[in-house]
């Protein structure tokens, strides 16, 4: 893509009641614009990156036997109150009226929807195992909407709901899925700083795990266990002393973010909605569940707060825009000339490139180039002709190269960022 052709422009200053870093940079630099407090347009710059995330969970999901679907964001107050929750998350959930006396809710979570969902179904207990997921908006009541991407009120979020006839399966699917939760981890960038936490489950369960990432511009403190990398949240610490794991009690304290939660739910959406089949004994069972959600905004702007310098974002590959920012300096036809081949090039070549041909001076390329933190910059301009060619630089490298221009494509070792891990 071409600078001048794109929706978006920098800014030099970002909001002033904006206070966390992903959401200054996020919006400096075009990838997001604040509607109201906690809700954000993903603008296209930021719609990249956000789909790389999807791409990479889908693969993920799809690897343990999810299955996409999409259910509506509006639902019935008839299934919150089949489960209590209508009253139980009133002050978490926006509700909105309908006609003839009808009530709503902008879905929160989508426990109301999934489980008469599977009851059309799930006839047998030779239809189990399964498990199905979306990608969907989700609508809280956010009180401190203060974080940026971090605490929305509208906030895109990828949950899978998992149906067992036993706790052994329940079990196992859950393990599996903690496996496919590492490797999204890994594969975004954040794999080494994020921990698996024992923390409250609220209204889901006592207890519940979520995955949680070491930074200082973390909301949440946990304790991470020096033995076996457990980590307990602060807000059950007094309750579990040891670690649940291996009984170790040498912990160390860390400010982080949650990026993700995993519950076994097991009977308590399945019993209200009398969701059952017959076992192999022709007996009525109840089955068990498992929820499994990860938010794709969230972890963006996590991403962005871990990776950053004074003078903007740092994208992994894997998750970047662009592998390639292209700058073109100077006017003089040879250069210009070598830059549209070098363009045109890349993108035969399939390497997602954003070709800054923007009539502005170098600083301000430079600077802008900074700011959108695409990972590997190349600069075509009289003095790297004169020098050989292009000049090559990685975003989080202040050394730069000269290659010849026939071998720039070759020059460059990408990550491969389309593969799932097994």
């Amino acid at each position: 893509m071409k600078q001048t052709e794109l929706f978006t422009k920098t800014q030099k200053n970002a909001p002033k009641d904006e206070v966390s870093v992903n959401a200054q940079l996020l919006i400096r630099a075009g990838y997001a614009d604040k509607l109201m407090a906690g809700v954000y347009t993903f603008l296209p710059l930021g719609l990249r990156v956000m789909k790389k995330i999807e791409n990479i969970i889908r693969e993920e999901m799809n690897a343990i036997g999810g299955q996409e679907i999409l259910m509506p964001t509006l639902q019935p107050k008839e299934n919150w109150e089949i489960t209590g929750r209508w009253t139980a998350l009133d002050e978490d959930m926006f509700k909105v009226d309908g006609h003839e006396n009808q009530k709503f809710v902008l879905a929160p979570t989508h426990e109301e929807v999934v489980i008469p969902l599977a009851k059309k179904f799930i006839n047998s207990y030779k239809d189990l195992p399964k498990a199905v997921y979306q990608f969907q908006n989700k609508f809280r009541k956010e009180k401190r909407a203060k974080s940026g991407l971090l605490r929305g009120r509208e906030f895109l979020m990828k949950d899978l709901y998992s149906f067992h006839l036993s706790e052994a399966d329940l079990d196992s699917y859950y393990e599996k899925a903690v496996v496919a939760y590492r490797n999204i981890f890994d594969r975004v960038g954040i794999g080494e700083k994020t921990y698996k936490t024992f923390a409250s489950g609220g209204t889901f369960a006592k207890y519940s795990h979520e995955f949680q990432t070491v930074t200082p511009a973390g909301e949440d403190i946990i304790y991470i266990c020096q033995k076996c990398n457990l980590a307990i949240n602060k807000e059950i610490k007094s309750e579990v002393e040891v670690c649940p794991d291996c009984q170790g009690k040498d912990f160390r304290e860390e400010k982080a973010i949650e990026v993700g939660n995993i519950f076994k739910n097991k009977e308590k959406y399945t019993k209200p909605f009398n969701l059952t089949v017959k076992d192999e004994a022709g007996e009525d069972k109840l089955l068990l569940t498992g929820c499994f959600g990860l938010g794709l905004s969230r972890l963006m702007g996590t991403i962005v707060e871990i990776y950053h310098d004074e003078k903007g974002m740092i994208w992994p590959e894997a998750v970047a825009p662009f592998k390639i920012h292209l700058i073109v300096l100077g006017s003089q036809p040879i250069v210009i000339n070598k830059a549209e081949e070098i363009y045109n090039d890349l993108q035969k070549k399939n390497i997602e490139v954003l070709y800054d041909d923007r009539e502005v001076s170098a600083g301000e390329k430079f600077a802008d180039a900074d700011l959108i933190g695409i990972p590997y910059r190349i600069v075509i301009s009289e003095k790297s002709l004169k020098a050989g060619g292009a000049e090559i630089k990685k975003r989080n490298n202040p050394e730069t190269k000269i290659v010849k221009l026939d071998e720039v494509t070759n020059s460059i070792n990408f990550t491969p960022s389309n593969t799932a891990k097994r």
